[in-house]
């Protein structure tokens, strides 16, 4: 099954291109799920079929589902309670009725990343159109499961899971009660269920789709995604430019759009959607705007070391950053990892394992690109005889 991500800034109408891009595929023959994490409604406004919990089937070949955070949060907190009954109660506190759970901050983004899950390994569908949050939400929701991976790997090893039979006792030596063993078996189902998301979102052949609508707004959220997006190994495949106006419009909105056209066509490869004078309703308007189908393009970028021991003594890691200012730009080796920064991103991202044994030599940006040398350390690297 193939995976594509759309995303832009708050009111480019992504979740319109999502709905038009899934209709396109479902219209070709490929079974086609369209997946929306909105509170309201929109995707059904759009498609002119009711959505919701429960996968609702929009016309041969394309459903579309939204899933239900408030339910979801229920079951994963009842499910808590459960499992933690006896510290609970050994607490003294009371239990949450159900009636009473409202879903906290990001609990829709969770329950987008589940249900991205399930319908992954469901292989009911052909492709799947995920209509993500506004732009910087998106990528923090791209993110999620390598750090909450990262987060579980430090504050719950996996190697200690080896010790439950010397927990106790190791609690009576320190003086200071253990992690039970709920709490390693819980740290391990999650790291479960995140590497399945991860697998779904890290996967080869998903591409991701920027939505934008051509002004200086628009051009300086794309320039910010497209560095947010190069720092998770990521480029779209394709910016489409959304409400663009035919020449009898106001002449300096026609002018204003032309120039982040031609501005977006030095780097992108722009595909342009007409203004309809209206909101799009409906599969006809969904049609009229003909936008591009899925190709066999990729969004993945690789990150290549390139061996340059022989020429300068040195290895060089090749990483992406179009888009990148080198003021903004900033490195910390921490270890077998390397947090990269750049303006308001930061990653941090394990090294490859020939660099674990060397150390940074230097780094620069230079077309779009960081490099960073590494040299092998004397005391880590293999020794020719």
């Amino acid at each position: 099954m193939r995976t594509i991500l759309i995303t832009g800034p708050g009111g480019s109408g992504r979740t319109t291109v999502a709905a038009a891009t899934a209709l396109t595929s479902a219209r070709e023959g490929t079974r086609t799920l369209v997946l929306s994490a909105d509170r309201t409604d929109t995707l059904g406004s759009i498609l002119g079929t009711p959505t919701g919990a429960t996968p609702a089937q929009v016309s041969a070949n394309l459903t579309a589902w939204r899933p239900d955070a408030t339910a979801g949060f229920r079951d994963d907190l009842a499910g808590f309670q459960d499992r933690a009954s006896n510290v609970l109660n050994l607490l003294g506190a009371s239990r949450l009725d159900p009636e009473e759970v409202t879903p906290l901050p990001g609990a829709e983004e969770l329950t987008l990343l589940r249900a991205l899950r399930d319908a992954a390994l469901s292989e009911r569908h052909e492709l799947l159109v995920v209509d993500l949050p506004p732009t910087p939400q998106a990528l923090a929701l791209l993110s999620l499961p390598e750090e909450l991976r990262r987060y579980l790997r430090r504050l719950l090893p996996a190697e200690r899971q080896a010790a439950a039979g010397l927990r106790p006792v190791l609690g009576r030596l320190a003086g200071v009660p253990m992690p039970s063993e709920w709490l390693y078996e819980t740290a391990a189902r999650w790291d479960t269920e995140l590497g399945a998301v991860e697998a779904v979102l890290a996967d080869r052949h998903r591409v991701v789709r920027l939505v934008a609508e051509p002004g200086p707004a628009g051009s300086d959220a794309v320039r910010s995604a497209t560095v947010a997006l190069a720092l998770r190994g990521l480029r779209p495949d394709t910016l489409v430019a959304n409400r663009v106006v035919s020449e009898d419009w106001p002449p300096g909105l026609v002018a204003q759009q032309r120039k982040s056209l031609e501005e977006w066509q030095e780097t992108y490869d722009v595909r342009t959607l007409p203004h309809l004078g209206h909101d799009p309703r409906g599969t006809d308007d969904l049609d009229a705007l003909q936008v591009p189908g899925v190709n066999a393009t990729t969004s993945t970028v690789e990150w290549p070391v390139a061996d340059q021991l022989a020429e300068d003594g040195v290895l060089v890691w090749h990483i992406p950053l179009h888009g990148a200012v080198r003021e903004e730009l900033d490195l910390i080796r921490r270890g077998d990892e390397l947090v990269v920064t750049a303006g308001q991103f930061r990653r941090i991202v394990p090294l490859p394992s020939v660099l674990r044994r060397c150390t940074v030599a230097g780094a620069a940006l230079r077309d779009g690109e960081l490099r960073i040398r590494f040299a092998p350390d004397p005391d880590l690297w293999p020794r020719t005889p």
